[in-house]
């Protein structure tokens, strides 16, 4: 059992809280039953840390709860955590019938709930702008209770996405306040996608252009929606 903060392997272990080392690794941490259990079942699970007795099928690190409390993202840890490889996409789902992209989302609970969402609704892929919150940030992942192991997530410049999605003849639909039409007003496509934007600035300019056509949510008495449940409605709407 390893006791020692100073320990190597407890060292490296802590630098996949830092998205740098993540992403120069290609490993991120996880932490709880669930999740764990999602990993294992998805085959992304490459090592199990616990302060438990059982044996594992994974290679296991037995850590004393001082450690296992550094290491844990909460303020009262689960006993177990895993480190997972990174499931890198980077290509555009052929053949896919629903996609959603995200420009510059930031808030890792929004990203969370809106990968939670498009698998249940059975889109085809998320596409992340590049300068939107880390996918494998540990709040997007608790947010996201295991779909983001099942979910095909692609990270890319949205603008040249757009150019290839209309290349497999994906009509796009930029979610707008101004000049969009109600989303009432268009029927259901073969092949749809949707982009929600920036929680305070909504989709920059240059990619509502590039869209088909901008759409909008009728609501009374407030401005605008939360772009998780904005995003949610539309999804369900054109499921």
């Amino acid at each position: 059992m390893i006791t020692s903060l100073n320990n190597e392997t407890i060292k490296e272990l802590m630098k996949l809280k830092q998205k740098k080392y993540r992403d120069e690794r290609q490993l991120f941490l996880i932490e709880g039953y669930h999740l764990v259990e999602e990993a294992r079942k998805h085959k992304c699970l490459k090592m199990i840390v616990t302060t438990l007795q059982e044996q594992f099928d994974e290679e296991t690190l037995y850590v004393s709860s001082n450690v296992m409390n550094k290491l844990s993202f909460t303020k009262t840890p689960q006993p177990i955590m895993g480190v997972c490889q990174k499931q890198n996409h980077n290509a555009i789902v052929k053949e896919g019938k629903r996609y959603l992209l995200l420009d510059r989302v930031q808030d890792p609970g929004n990203v969370g709930t809106m990968i939670r969402t498009a698998l249940a609704f059975g889109y085809d892929q998320i596409i992340m702008s590049l300068d939107c919150v880390d996918l494998y940030n540990d709040k997007v992942i608790r947010s996201t209770q295991g779909a983001l192991f099942q979910m095909n997530i692609c990270m890319m410049d949205l603008s040249l996405a757009i150019e290839k999605l209309h290349l497999q003849d994906v009509k796009v639909y930029g979610t707008a306040l101004y000049k969009a039409k109600d989303i009432n007003v268009f029927e259901k496509q073969e092949k749809m996608a949707f982009i929600a934007g920036n929680e305070g600035q909504g989709i920059d300019k240059d990619i509502l252009e590039q869209c088909d056509e901008c759409i909008y949510i009728p609501i009374q008495s407030i401005e605008s929606l939360n772009v998780a449940i904005a995003s949610s409605i539309v999804m369900y709407h054109f499921h």
